[in-house]
């Protein structure tokens, strides 16, 4: 296994390679989105006989159309699995992911008056369905299960379910079912990918077509929720895991190097830099990896090698923080760890990223995990216009608007000349001088 660190120097690459280190692994989705149409239409025809079909193709299960839903007693089975450690850890986590979430649910009306008699205002409401995604091919995830399901939850969907692939056994991951549990979720299904996505937009005999699908995924899943935006509503863009970790000369290299690796781990289509200006930081982050890289297990390795040492990852050597700070605004991670003995002095510079974890006792482990922000983040450079998931992804609001008759002539007269400049006689006339025949 090539594990040569790549190692990039802004200053010595052109403007056309350094735009390619912004390139993630969904730059193109053509070829995914070829592969998974069939799929797609396969499902919309053939219902829960299609689904399990590529549920035990693609996760070598062994399902029939009717074993796509977690039994009472597989939840049963799943709580004798997990041990109390564990079950304290998603306890733990689960109520400061609600306590966090239930300080963004906005009232249920909001009112001002922008002029005298004149209201305006919003009405909250939560959306009707939506499916929560957990993905399982390359790990275990009670944790996006909460991060997905609570904020929902909170905001008071009325239908909320979780997708997420069986093993091989047939079975669900055993926390990721207690995780459902300890919330108040019942309806679990056994399917993932492309094939999860098409289920869940059109409904199967067993699936419930729902409103929403949020989560991460494959590029496959991905791929999916994009030819199927008109079906339903695909949520933030959430692909492979992706980070930037800023160092200054302040910190020690080795616990960068250490942190780099967090997001790394996920996967061979990850994205993972250290971005520094300090070029001894640099080295020691280079020079510590192997030490690190000795306390995980092969498969991690393997994963955070290939992205450490592959073209959409490693260590990143800036001139100044002007030039560092240019390329993490450019990148807009989906994580960005600020690792400083003063990381304040930064914040301000940042105008590009799904989270900011500041400081030595900050790692991405806290958040993605317990410390109750959300950890379902917007990837491939779409934190530049997109938020972290939230309850307002799962709400809607209608406006709402009320004229006294005190109100009303002050509102009419300028409405009017708008609507006769624009040409619409009927908007004017609805409030003109005809009007006034048919008020009480």
């Amino acid at each position: 296994m090539n594990k040569n660190v790549s190692f990039w120097e802004l200053d010595t690459l052109s403007p056309a390679q350094q735009e390619q280190l912004l390139q993630r692994t969904e730059a193109d989705l053509s070829s995914y989105i070829e592969q998974v149409t069939p799929t797609i239409e396969q499902v919309r025809l053939g219902g829960d006989n299609a689904l399990a079909e590529f549920t035990n193709r693609f996760d070598g299960s062994d399902l029939t159309p009717g074993q796509l839903r977690v039994t009472e007693a597989e939840f049963d089975v799943a709580a004798t699995l997990v041990d109390e450690k564990t079950l304290t850890a998603i306890r733990f986590a689960a109520d400061n992911i609600r306590r966090y979430h239930e300080a963004q649910k906005p009232g249920e009306m909001t009112m001002q008056e922008v002029r005298t008699g004149s209201f305006v205002g919003e009405r909250f409401l939560p959306i009707p369905s939506v499916a929560c995604y957990v993905p399982r091919g390359k790990g275990s995830f009670p944790s996006v299960l909460l991060m997905n399901a609570i904020p929902a939850l909170v905001a008071g969907v009325k239908r909320t379910i979780v997708l997420t692939p069986p093993g091989a056994d047939g079975s669900v991951d055993a926390a990721t079912l207690v995780a459902c549990r300890e919330i108040g979720i019942s309806a679990v299904y056994k399917c993932g990918g492309a094939q999860a996505v098409a289920a869940v937009a059109y409904g199967t005999e067993s699936l419930p077509r729902c409103s929403k699908i949020v989560g991460p995924g494959s590029p496959w899943m991905v791929a999916a929720k994009q030819l199927l935006a008109a079906r339903i509503d695909p949520g933030i863009p959430a692909g492979p895991s992706e980070s930037i970790v800023f160092a200054d000369s302040s910190v020690d290299g080795a616990l960068a190097a250490l942190d780099l690796l967090i997001e790394a781990e996920h996967g061979p289509d990850s994205s993972a830099y250290l971005v520094t200006t300090s070029r001894e930081v640099a080295e020691q982050a280079i020079a510590a990896l192997p030490e690190h890289w000795a306390n995980m297990s092969e498969l991690r390795v393997e994963y955070s090698a290939t992205v450490l040492c592959g073209p959409m990852g490693g260590v990143v050597l800036a001139s100044d923080m002007d030039q560092a700070f240019d390329f993490i605004n450019a990148y807009a991670p989906e994580h960005l760890q600020i690792l400083s003995r003063d990381p304040w002095q930064y914040l301000g510079r940042i105008e590009n990223a799904g989270e900011v974890l500041l400081g030595q006792h900050s790692p991405s482990t806290l958040g993605n995990f317990v410390l109750g922000c959300n950890a379902v983040l917007p990837t491939s450079g779409a934190a530049a216009t997109v938020s972290p998931l939230g309850v307002m992804d799962f709400m809607k609001f209608m406006s709402v608007a009320y004229v006294t008759e005190s109100g009303y002539p002050e509102m009419a007269e300028q409405a009017q000349v708008l609507a006769t400049y624009e040409g619409f006689d009927g908007h004017a006339n609805a409030v003109s001088d005809i009007r006034q025949k048919y008020l009480k």
